[in-house]
């Protein structure tokens, strides 16, 4: 399983971000280029039906080795980093036998991994830590799971021995703007259930996710010359301010954690007569998404209040639901995972996720689909690493997976 690697290295070179303002699907065409990489090297090491379709995904086939009947597993990254911080240019650097020091990244050295401030940094002590070399962000998230997909992959198709049902692939555009599974065609991929691997720390499954909704606030204020305009102007944007103002503390990302939810400005434009605020709303409940988004509503109401001639416009657009409510109805998708990650030697952690993934998305589209680490830490930031042994231990809870699903079923 040596290969993860020499791809993870290989792939976060080519600079796959994406584009939340874009209308083109994917939204950059930048992700075909590490997409088409890796349908060639699919079919080099014998998978003959892999290929790109026309929106950006992969898709491709590992067949069954058995005559016994076995559920279809499919696994599934994105290929796109973040928009948050650049991945062009990005130099990976293995910093080998990490002892534990203060990691400075050379081409930016106020970029520094410390263990006093980079959670499960201090497990890593003696491994080999992969990061960019501080300007760009690394792009584990979430090419540290394709890297993996891509070899427990070739371990498979080298390793007839290991008995398993077919097996699907699937790398996915667009997942870090919210559009990954926009054009997923379900009936092509054939798979039963599936796993994103797309999590952070070693031995993790994620079978919880957030329920997520975005708010659109579009304010209609009073425009006039600002030397005549006693009694006359309502600015859109003060208005806008002052809903921002009244957004309780306590609700925010950074005064929250565990199972609390929150609400989240993202984006604020506009001119004097016309401004827009966007939000997104996170709770694990939707009964917790409602409670929130009300609270909002009712904040813009007290101001505009204050505006008489003043209008607003509140539009609430569901973006995905926690998969624990469809997970909880397919218990053995979760048992194999669990199995597969004991399997590898590992003692599994069953957790929530603040965040969603695309199997949030695909487990209500009808595929149930948790996530599975891929050891990815730092995300969306220019301190972004992983480990290299955390990604080896991904490889072989991948493979573990699917001789577990066949286990299961040939041995009932």
């Amino acid at each position: 399983m040596s290969s993860v690697l020499e791809r993870f290295l290989r792939y976060v070179q080519i600079d796959t971000q994406s584009d939340p303002n874009s209308a083109t699907f994917p939204s950059t065409a930048r992700q075909k280029d590490l997409s088409l990489l890796l349908v060639q090297e699919l079919r080099e090491i014998g998978i003959a039906d892999a290929h790109l379709d026309e929106h950006g995904y992969v898709y491709a086939t590992i067949p069954s080795n058995t005559d016994q009947h076995v559920p279809v597993v499919c696994f599934c990254s994105h290929v796109d980093t973040s928009p948050d911080v650049t991945g062009a240019g990005v130099k990976p650097i293995v910093h080998y036998n990490w002892d534990g020091t203060d990691i400075v990244l050379p081409d930016d050295p106020s970029q520094v991994l410390r263990i006093i401030e980079l959670h499960d940094l201090d497990q890593q002590i003696g491994n080999d830590i992969v990061t960019a070399s501080g300007t760009t962000l690394l792009g584990a998230d979430n090419k540290a799971g394709v890297a993996e997909i891509m070899a427990a992959a070739e371990y498979l198709q080298a390793h007839p021995e290991i008995v398993h049902g077919a097996v699907k692939i699937l790398f996915t555009p667009d997942e870090e703007v919210g559009r990954g599974t926009e054009h997923v065609d379900l009936q092509k991929l054939g798979a039963d259930f599936g796993y994103t691997v797309d999590g952070e720390a070693v031995g993790t499954l994620e079978d919880e996710t957030f329920s997520a909704d975005g708010v659109r606030i579009t304010i209609h204020g009073v425009s006039t010359h600002p030397g005549y305009a006693l009694g006359k102007l309502e600015n859109a944007l003060k208005i806008a301010g002052e809903i921002l103002a009244g957004l309780p503390k306590e609700l925010s990302p950074e005064a929250t954690t565990g199972k609390e939810g929150f609400i989240h400005p993202v984006q604020v434009e506009g001119i004097q007569e016309k401004a827009v605020i966007q939000f997104i709303i996170r709770d694990f409940t939707t009964a917790g998404l409602h409670e929130k988004e009300n609270l909002l509503q009712n904040i813009m109401q007290e101001v505009l209040a204050r505006y008489p001639h003043s209008t607003a416009e509140f539009t609430v657009q569901e973006q995905y639901r926690n998969m624990k409510e469809i997970l909880d109805q397919h218990p053995k998708v979760v048992e194999y995972a669990l199995k597969g990650m004991k399997r590898a030697g590992l003692d599994p952690i069953q957790r929530s996720i603040r965040g969603g993934t695309d199997g949030s998305r695909l487990s209500f589209m009808g595929l149930p689909c948790p996530n599975i680490f891929a050891g990815e830490h730092a995300f969306h930031s220019r301190l972004e690493w992983v480990s290299v042994q955390d990604m080896e231990k991904a490889v072989e809870v991948i493979v573990g997976i699917c001789e577990e699903v066949a286990n299961l079923v040939l041995n009932d």
